[in-house]
């Protein structure tokens, strides 16, 4: 089945007005208005035929009539019911398009008898770093990420130590995948019209976590980068005092005078297995 191109500005507008929906801030909602944008973003998400491709946040469909153009199988998950009822109308069969959360949806469900996925996806602004997170630390058979988020988020999710965009969120997306800068996207092809620049992020899950298991599990790492961000300005000897023994810096080769923000993903986990070496007097092998 061949698809229409998707909708411009005045087309979108339109069908909205038709079904009587009004966007809404508190779900983050801004719609990609421009055909050009979204066929952009299939061309970058290197998908077609065979390939499965999971959208979030689908809208009025826009972007996912221009996923399914280039012969891809498209499941798109959209919280809103009116959205996901409109989206069903502008796509058709050329999608499956069901009504459920980012945040709660069962995916090993959802995406079972398929894999891999690759994530596509227009996010929302107030919980894309979160659904991204969610899907590295819950959902492996996302595989790959295409996502379009405001440019902060953006930021942090492929930023470098050192950087001030650098964070906790960089440290837990690092262990699970590597990121890149894919583009920007100007706030004009959106409605309504964000306040900011739009980034589109490149994600790849790793063959296997950035530290080895046996040495320190995610949680290991995970509490200690909480508490070193947490203390973002303090030497890592403070913001970790109390989770950390003193020794243990010395033993991954960490000044205990640097700041979180210091730390690549593979320091935190010398530091996470050399915090349970010493407590429970084994060393790292």
């Amino acid at each position: 089945m061949s698809s229409p191109r998707p909708p411009g500005r005045g087309d979108a507008l339109r069908i909205l007005a038709e079904a009587g929906i009004e966007l809404k801030r508190s779900l983050g909602q801004h719609l990609v208005v421009d055909p050009n944008t979204v066929e952009r973003i299939a061309r970058l998400a290197r998908i077609g035929p065979g390939d499965h491709v999971l959208e979030i946040g689908p809208g009025a469909g826009s972007l996912t009539l221009a996923l399914a153009a280039t012969g891809a199988e498209v499941l798109a998950v959209e919280i809103d019911r009116r959205l996901a009822a409109l989206a069903r109308t502008v796509v058709g069969e050329r999608a499956r398009i069901v009504e459920g959360d980012a945040l709660e949806v069962d995916f090993s469900q959802l995406l079972l008898g398929a894999s891999p996925w690759v994530l596509v996806a227009n996010l929302p602004y107030n919980v894309a770093a979160t659904i991204v997170l969610r899907l590295l630390e819950l959902v492996p058979e996302v595989a790959r990420m295409l996502v379009m988020v405001q440019r902060e988020v953006g930021e942090r999710l492929v930023s470098q130590p050192g950087t001030r965009a650098y964070g906790a969120v960089t440290v837990r997306v690092a262990y699970f995948a590597t990121a890149r800068l894919a583009g920007r996207v100007s706030p004009e092809v959106f409605h309504p019209r964000p306040k900011v620049d739009s980034l589109l992020v490149e994600l790849a899950r790793r063959a296997s976590p950035a530290v080895d298991a046996r040495l320190a599990s995610y949680g290991e790492i995970l509490e200690l980068v909480r508490a070193g961000f947490a203390g973002r300005r303090k030497m890592l000897r403070r913001s970790l005092a109390g989770l950390v023994p003193p020794e243990a810096f010395s033993a991954a080769g960490i000044d205990p005078t640097d700041r979180a923000e210091r730390l690549d993903v593979l320091d935190w986990g010398k530091l996470a297995a050399c915090r349970r070496s010493l407590t429970s007097g084994r060393s790292p092998s």
